[in-house]
């Protein structure tokens, strides 16, 4: 497994500290860390003398790495200095600026620094009668390296994804994005966790309006811990009671880079492999990061694909219900014989059929998801053919529900972007009690509800149904329709107008 090396937090700028200064008595300012920490077992605090003035070293076992401690801290003060008298103050200045062969040491003066260092894998130094410390970068925990993504799986490109630590994020965002103007801006965020948070852009491209409000509402977040970018994403969010998401997240760093790349800002939290993406638009969620790696003829089918199973998804069990039940008229005869002849004998009303085959469904995937992988796929098949099977074979439903259903059910496995499903799986039983309640004038009106709600929508100041609401003709090139790479020379102008010049149009060959 890999080390992990990640960045210290940096204190948020609109807060003042007030944590009380360091105690020059080197003794007294151990037993202060000790009661503090609660004399905890994995602190580690190694006592040495330089030309006979008192130091110590502490840090965190488990969140350091050792080797690095031992062979460039403890060996480069206790074995390689020149042994004379000097003054505090002068030994001070030599461990600072010429004893520790460590890339990042830094200087601080009070215990809210030390112990946010000292708890984030730093090795702190303190000196007798010394009012100010050093933390060298030390950190070396372990992590699961970068694997592939799990969740969002690609036939062509990359699979690299995204791991737990922070560092190494940025790490592979900067692998994609050579550029000297990317810009990664770090903050702690939650009163206890104080857990890394990164806000990553690029400099020349994002809206200067759009960085600043990421800013303001990160810096406005009041809670003890953060967990998982989850949290941020309810706290930053547009439309808190929508059940659209308006925040874009991805496991996949070629996704976030090329959401950088058309002006968004990245969000990137240490302890998650998810990155949040912003703003966020309603077609973002359709699109897939392969859509750039396939032709553009191919990556075209598959978006109009995407769109005809949205509507599938979403509107199939209710005009089911709404035709069987309102509108016989409108299906033809031999059809219609056919689903009456199947329903013979069913109890229910079609709409009580939809509601038991669509729960009995969810149940059999959310226990899909929470069993052990070995058995959660198999759980999930054979419990949705044998209790189907069953279900027809005992007259509860009929054979079309079941392949309603079905179908259903495979059309929301097909977005790329896992949060539009959830959505679509909840307002499915609004739309199918309209069905059963006002047939199709129910679906209509829920339609055009849904569709006002949607142009309602923004995502940090940007329209959520951009570019279709407002209608935006010279971005519909990469919406539904992707043009080939070489017509795609501008970029969004919702979302950036600093630097809208992709690439050059002549520099197609004819």
């Amino acid at each position: 497994m890999n080390q992990g090396n990640e960045q210290g937090p940096s204190q948020n700028p609109n807060k003042e500290s007030n944590s009380p200064p360091l105690l020059p008595p080197l003794e007294d300012s151990l037993t202060h860390i000790e009661t503090v920490l609660g004399k905890s077992t994995d602190l580690v605090i190694r006592r040495f003398a330089i030309y006979k003035t008192h130091c110590a070293a502490l840090y965190i076992d488990g969140l350091v790495d050792k080797n690095t401690v031992q062979n460039f801290i403890m060996e480069a003060l206790m074995l390689e200095m020149p042994h004379k008298r000097v003054s505090v103050k002068e030994l001070y200045d030599t461990i600072k600026h010429a004893s520790l062969p460590i890339g990042e040491v830094t200087e601080f003066t009070d215990y809210e620094a030390l112990f946010k260092r000292l708890l984030s894998g730093e090795t702190i130094l303190l000196i007798d009668k010394e009012k100010k410390a050093l933390a060298a970068s030390t950190r070396g925990w372990r992590d699961r390296g970068v694997q592939e993504s799990t969740s969002e799986s690609v036939i062509r490109g990359p699979k690299e994804a995204f791991t737990e630590t922070l560092r190494t994020n940025t790490a592979l965002l900067r692998r994609k994005i050579k550029d000297p103007k990317l810009r990664i801006e770090s903050k702690a965020i939650g009163e206890v966790t104080r857990t890394d948070v990164a806000v990553v852009y690029l400099q020349d491209i994002a809206e200067d309006n759009i960085v600043q409000e990421v800013h303001r509402r990160l810096d406005k977040i009041d809670i003890d811990g953060v967990l998982e970018s989850g949290y941020i994403e309810e706290y930053i969010q547009d439309a808190q009671y929508s059940p659209f998401p308006t925040v874009y997240y991805s496991e996949k760093p070629d996704a976030i880079a090329g959401g950088l790349l058309e002006g968004r800002v990245a969000i990137v939290t240490d302890g998650t492999p998810d990155v949040l993406l912003v703003p966020a638009l309603f077609v973002n969620f359709f699109q897939s990061s392969e859509d750039y790696y396939q032709r553009a003829d191919i990556s075209t089918f598959l978006r109009i694909l995407r769109l005809v199973c949205f509507n599938i998804a979403l509107f199939m069990p209710a005009l089911y219900i709404a035709f069987t039940t309102f509108h016989q008229e409108m299906i033809p005869a031999p059809l219609l014989i056919s689903l009456a002849a199947q329903r013979e004998g069913v109890p229910f009303p079609a709409f009580v059929e939809a509601m038991l085959m669509e729960l009995t469904f969810e149940i059999l995937r959310e226990a899909g998801v929470r069993l052990p992988k070995p058995v959660g796929s198999a759980v999930s098949i054979v419990g949705a053919l044998v209790l189907g099977q069953s279900a027809v074979q005992a007259g509860l439903v009929s054979p079309a529900m079941v392949i309603v259903v079905a179908l259903t059910a495979i059309s929301s496995f097909v977005f790329p972007a896992y949060n539009i499903a959830i959505p679509i799986r909840m307002l499915r039983f609004l739309f199918m009690i309209l069905a059963a309640t006002f047939g199709l004038y129910g679906i209509i009106l829920g339609l055009i509800a849904m569709v006002l709600h949607l142009c309602s929508l923004k995502s940090f100041g940007v329209a959520y149904m951009s570019p279709f609401a407002p209608i935006k003709p010279k971005e519909q090139k990469d919406v539904l329709i992707r043009f080939p790479h070489w017509g795609l020379f501008s970029r969004p102008s919702s979302l950036t107008k600093k630097n809208e010049k992709r690439t050059n149009p002549s520099s197609k060959e004819s």
